[in-house]
């Protein structure tokens, strides 16, 4: 589907920039582009394959009282288990307040105190009440909505809303432009555009998982095709598991917010103990990897998890966090009155393209932003709120940097269309993604080992044989990445837990870096060394 007022027929000439992604990062790229020529190409319509939609606790800005840049940074430092870019951090930390102020001037109706200030709330690992918010737990899709606005409103961005974006076209060191497939990859035929920057904001990687909170698009053909352009990796291995997706047998899992343990809720299991006590002296409120291992141990054991929100929130529930509750109540749980069962669920993905402070990619041409890079600012676990913090500071230091150094390779004139190359086929109901979701799942995820991985690697070294489809082949890319990356690190940081190497090693306390030919090499090793 094209929006109403751009319904091109054909698409002759060169773009000027390209944005891969209709998300928070690839709109507030567009909208801080303005009034340079745009276009942005979606999966979905712009919003609704987005996982930034479904954030529900917000973004974190050192804006309160009391609260600063040193203090911010500190909290990251600490979350991120020693492997975090404190200068990238510091300077995306001290520039959040002013994207804060953007998105105000937007329209996003942050939550605000009496005295009409930004109202804070606090979340798990933070220090300081620095969360912005929109009515408790309506930040993403508040926030989404108003960008959307905004661009439908801005004549200099071009948005076509069901182009699944296949390949990047590399000519010698520089990417020329895209290959998208129209009516949400149904078409048989394949339109190219060329483009002097593009610009890749694709998400991220939950439905590479069997249980995720993601939305169905966010299956990481973006660092698969970055990969298979030639773009370096950074930590593919560390893995967020979110602690309490909403155990109802949904795909995807919806989310109970970090907010409601902020807010007081406690977890428990089937006999009412409060296990994280056990686990961590700040409990509920522990890093999400150790709460992410707390509460799969318990479901593991048979005992179940359950969040307690009956005293902390009570008959408030229905207003105080209104998407939580509807997802209950449709379920038959009444949050107000009983536990809401729980389990971990893929919720973001720390590793991705690399990028440097100005979001360029390691080939010309390229930049990325938001949950398909890896900037270093999450180090081996995000801090919660961080994430939407770095996709809008990100986006629009790109902006800044295409508005000062626009690249001018040598473009070939493609033509209108890019050939019909293969079928379309609906990903979502692809036996191979099937498959493979279950292989990340049960090989790949909370907790891991030499062996699991060798098989997880094995596994999808067959798939990628049996399948041959480009989009399938970007997916798979990406599981091969994460796999190798996960296979190689031989400790455990962070989203990164191997039950053979269950402590930290000094050796690993580095970032990781991954092209798709070294982790190639990796699975050539595998299948020939490790026993079945």
């Amino acid at each position: 589907m094209l929006t109403d007022h751009f319904r091109p027929q054909t698409f002759n000439g060169i773009d000027d920039i390209v944005i891969v992604g209709g998300g928070l990062a690839g709109l507030f790229c567009a909208l801080k582009l303005s009034p340079r020529p745009v276009t942005v190409l979606a999966a979905a319509p712009i919003g609704h394959g987005a996982s930034s939609a479904w954030a529900q606790g917000g973004i974190a800005a050192a804006m309160g009282l009391g609260d600063t840049v040193d203090k911010h940074v500190a909290d990251t430092l600490i979350a991120g288990a020693g492997i975090v870019d404190e200068k990238m951090t510091r300077m995306m930390v001290a520039e959040g307040p002013a994207r804060i102020h953007d998105l105000l001037g937007y329209g996003v109706p942050f939550d605000r105190d009496l005295e009409g200030k930004l109202l804070l709330s606090r979340e798990a690992a933070h220090s300081e009440r620095r969360i912005v918010r929109v009515k408790g737990d309506m930040a993403g899709k508040a926030i989404m909505e108003a960008l959307i606005a905004a661009v439908r409103n801005t004549p200099s961005i071009r948005v076509l809303e069901g182009y699944v974006v296949e390949e990047l076209v590399r000519e010698g060191r520089f990417i020329s432009g895209v290959i998208a497939r129209p009516d949400a990859g149904q078409s048989k035929k394949r339109v190219s555009f060329p483009a002097r920057a593009v610009v890749l904001c694709s998400g991220g990687v939950g439905h590479l998982f069997s249980v995720t909170t993601n939305p169905t698009e966010a299956c990481g053909q973006g660092v698969g095709m970055a990969a298979r352009a030639g773009a370096i990796i950074a930590d593919p291995e560390f893995i967020q598991f979110h602690p309490t997706a909403i155990n109802i047998g949904r795909d995807p899992a919806p989310l109970a917010t970090e907010a409601l343990r902020g807010d007081g809720a406690h977890l428990i299991n089937s006999a009412g103990h409060r296990f994280m006590l056990d686990i961590h002296p700040d409990g509920e409120l522990a890093p999400r990897d150790i709460v992410s291992r707390g509460v799969f141990a318990e479901v593991q054991a048979g005992r179940g998890a359950f969040l307690d929100c009956t005293k902390a929130v009570g008959s408030h529930f229905p207003e105080a966090f209104p998407t939580v509750y509807a997802s209950c109540m449709s379920a038959g749980i009444d949050p107000a009155t009983q536990p809401i069962p729980v389990v971990p669920a893929v919720h973001y993905h720390m590793g991705g393209v690399l990028t440097d402070a100005e979001g360029r990619t390691s080939i010309d041409g390229l930049w990325a932003a938001g949950e398909v890079t890896s900037t270093g600012v999450h180090g081996a676990n995000r801090l919660a709120s961080n994430s939407l913090l770095e996709a809008v500071v990100f986006a629009a230091r790109i902006a800044e940097n295409i508005k000062g150094m626009l690249p001018e390779p040598k473009i070939t004139d493609w033509g209108n269309n890019a050939g019909e190359n293969d079928d379309p086929v609906t990903l979502e109901d692809s036996p191979s993604l099937t498959a493979l979701r279950h292989i990340m799942s049960d090989h790949v995820g909370v907790i891991r080992s030499r062996q699991t991985l060798a098989h997880a690697i094995r596994a999808i070294a067959n798939l990628e044989r049996q399948n041959t489809r480009l989009r399938f082949g970007n997916i798979v890319t990406t599981a091969k990445l994460i796999a190798t990356g996960a296979y190689l690190r031989t400790e455990s940081r962070g989203g990164h837990f191997r039950s053979d190497c269950p402590d930290p090693k000094p050796e690993w306390k580095h970032r990781t870096f991954l092209t798709l030919a070294e982790a190639d090499r990796i699975v050539a090793e595998v299948t020939e060394t490790e026993s079945v």
